[in-house]
């Protein structure tokens, strides 16, 4: 396992890392579909050593697998991350800022309590009915969101009243953020809590010195997935090479 780019440092000792593929299953974004993905070997003790050379070879992680889609007849799934460097907010961006100056922000390890536990439910019982993540339980909250191996945060955005509003699960690299997963509570719909929660975890990477936060996946003109196209200094990655989005062609008109 290598790529030309990855630059997080020597990843010699990492080449015979055993790759998997999954059996085929109902694919999360377009409902008439079959997906598969590429999974590191979830018993090898370097996953946490992997996983920094892994998010730059297009990889992320959910729960204690380090997975890239690798559908046999869809590429629709595009790693994307942002440059925290170059990265300027847009007009829409510095309002949702200006929307939610009165939360407080916190970053606290990852560990399910009631609350947390709480606004999980209310999120999946608004944005995911009758999904696969339906009936998520306190169990598939620790599989879903919490590695055993990996070094993960909660940011928590809290209220005057200390009342949690969101929680953005976020891992940490040598040299990036990866944004896992992006609870709020449904009635705070308006504030644009998903959006902003990627802000903060960009003034995160910035205060921290690090060059990179991770999105996970972008679908080009995918309803749920399409919001990461309006973040400045995005990059794609091609399979070998990570190149910006606003000198691709197949950004579209809308690059920021």
């Amino acid at each position: 396992m290598n790529s030309r780019d990855a630059d997080t440092g020597d990843a010699s000792d990492l080449q015979n890392l055993r790759l998997f593929h999954t059996a085929d299953h109902a694919c999360g974004y377009w409902s008439e579909r079959q997906a598969r993905d590429l999974v590191l070997d979830p018993g090898d003790p370097r996953l946490a050593r992997a996983f920094p050379f892994a998010l730059s070879w297009g990889f992320r992680r959910s729960g204690n697998l380090i997975y890239r889609p690798h559908c046999q007849d869809c590429r629709a799934c595009v790693a994307v991350r942002i440059a925290v460097d170059r990265f300027a907010p847009n007009r829409s961006q510095r309002r949702c800022l200006a929307r939610n100056a009165d939360l407080r922000e916190r970053i606290v390890p990852a560990e399910r309590d009631d609350e947390r536990f709480a606004l999980y439910r209310r999120y999946l019982d608004r944005r995911h009915p009758g999904g696969g993540m339906s009936a998520h339980d306190a169990e598939e909250f620790d599989r879903f969101l919490i590695g055993d191996w990996s070094a993960t945060r909660f940011l928590e955005l809290r209220d005057g009243d200390d009342a949690l509003r969101a929680l953005a699960v976020t891992d940490i690299a040598d040299d990036a953020l990866s944004a896992v997963y992006t609870i709020y509570d449904p009635a705070d719909a308006a504030r644009g809590l998903g959006t902003y929660a990627i802000l903060r975890q960009i003034a995160w990477a910035k205060r921290e010195g690090l060059r990179h936060l991770y999105l996970g996946y972008w679908i080009d003109r995918h309803p749920k997935m399409d919001y990461k196209r309006r973040f400045d200094a995005l990059e794609r990655f091609d399979g070998r090479h990570w190149t910006p989005m606003r000198d691709d062609p197949l950004a579209g008109d809308d690059a920021p």
